[in-house]
């Protein structure tokens, strides 16, 4: 059969293949079929598949604004006149299934403080995924160190545990390895490895709630796993983030660290300050709200989850359409962006500018996702600037940009389309309305170019 033909009968033979999956989530059939190929594409003018809006984020209850007005009112707004923020590091290391948590004023701050806990240094190396917010390398550049970036698996769209002891060097200390998208990397190939070459591993779990892996909660895996809980995260609280850990003694040091250097259980009072610190607490407040907003976490999860499985369903089978795959021993994505790979060979060479469009205007939202960071400017000004140069020498800057090529990443950057994680607590019909706006782009690519 010609690829460039979709038709109910090709989407039957194939959709045999995976009827039983899409049976468990309860499905419909495992197709939509817009199958319309005279109407005119809506970025020509023609009816868009979908005219009404997605749902609202973030979402607020009701119910939890005496609590916000019983702490304003009692003035007790710092953490250490308070009680909320602690009681919320119970609940939250309780619900991750870690022995602690630290609550930090956002994701940024939570890997700042693990890194710095963690015995990152000026001069030292850390292996970063490249697919990824920005955040994830910053923190290694405030940290006075080098993030060396190991190529992505396009299919799980996260680092490549087989490319990771390649970029080992005598200056690597630790893994910092991103579950992106709350797609959960392959844990226990990077721990093997971090074990065997005795580094640290941190997880950047800040898009990762209740992702597992193994049956285990995404941050969980690591020396310490690092949570955002800024505006459009399942756990909002407008900003603020955690670190997650089960050894005392470490999570005694990220506390101290980040009030301030004070000391804090193991951590002796030799001073008032007895290690180096800086100010990175949450609010009272926005510890009453993410306490709220736990209330629905669950619930959400599992509809991303069910939404997302039927609409990888109707959509595998499309021509150029190449849904992620979730990667070895994951169990469980969170689902914070909903991610696939367009193939442009397959859509007539519509570039994926177009495609993007081209959903957009039938009512689609979508994006298309992180560009290749490893390129970005930040880097080289980095690599140029005064203490870099002091730091390394000549020969191993010049080596690292050399080595910054990541083949892999690149296409991934060309090629992937997302869905953000509102879309995903729709229904079913939903869900439709994507695979039948991506059907119509398909049958109408020849009219896209």
């Amino acid at each position: 059969m010609d690829k460039k033909e979709i038709s109910r009968r090709y989407f039957l033979e194939k959709a045999s293949i995976g009827t039983a999956s899409v049976m468990a989530v309860g499905a419909m059939p495992a197709f939509g079929f817009y199958s319309k190929k005279t109407d005119k594409p809506a970025i020509h003018g023609g009816q868009p598949v979908r005219t009404k809006g997605w749902p609202e984020w973030p979402i607020w209850n009701k119910d939890a604004e005496e609590d916000i007005l019983s702490v304003l009112r009692s003035g007790n707004w710092y953490r250490f006149r308070g009680t909320k923020v602690e009681e919320f590091e119970k609940k939250y290391a309780e619900l991750m299934g870690a022995r602690r948590c630290l609550a930090t004023a956002s994701g940024t701050t939570a890997l700042l403080v693990a890194l710095h806990v963690l015995g990152i240094d000026a001069g030292d190396e850390v292996l970063v995924s490249p697919y990824t917010f920005i955040a994830t390398y910053n923190v290694v550049f405030l940290s006075k160190a080098l993030p060396v970036f190991v190529d992505t698996d396009q299919e799980t769209f996260t680092m490549n545990p087989a490319k990771i002891e390649e970029r080992i060097t005598e200056r690597t200390k630790a893994i910092l390895p991103v579950h992106i998208l709350g797609l959960p990397c392959d844990m226990d190939k990077i721990n093997a490895i971090a074990k065997k070459h005795n580094l640290k591993v941190i997880e950047d779990a800040c898009q990762a709630w209740l992702a597992e892996y193994q049956g285990k909660k995404c941050g969980t895996l690591g020396d310490l796993g690092c949570f955002s809980f800024q505006n459009s995260k399942h756990l909002p609280a407008g900003e603020g983030g955690a670190v997650i850990g089960n050894d005392d003694e470490i999570m005694d040091r990220c506390f101290s660290h980040h009030n301030c250097g004070r000391p804090y259980g193991s951590v002796k009072a030799t001073s008032n300050y007895p290690v180096l610190g800086s100010n990175r607490r949450i609010q009272e407040f926005q510890a009453v709200i993410l306490m709220s907003q736990m209330k629905r976490l669950k619930k959400d999860a599992d509809t991303r989850l069910e939404n997302a499985q039927y609409l990888t369903a109707k959509i595998k089978d499309i021509p150029g359409i190449f849904p992620y795959k979730l990667g070895e021993g994951a169990t469980r994505s969170a689902y914070h962006l909903y991610p696939f790979r367009y193939k442009k060979e397959y859509f007539n060479n519509v570039p994926r500018e177009k495609f993007l469009d081209s959903l957009r205007t039938e009512g689609i939202p979508c994006s298309g996702g992180y560009g290749p960071q490893n390129k970005d400017g930040l880097i080289e000004a980095a690599l140029n600037s005064k203490s870099y140069k002091r730091l390394f020498s000549e020969d191993r800057l010049k080596k690292y940009r050399e080595e910054n090529h990541l083949p892999n990443n690149d296409q991934l950057c060309r090629e992937a389309v997302l869905f953000q994680q509102n879309m995903l607590l729709g229904t079913k019909s939903d869900m439709d309305d994507i695979a039948n706006a991506i059907v119509k782009v398909y049958e109408n690519r020849d009219k896209l170019i």
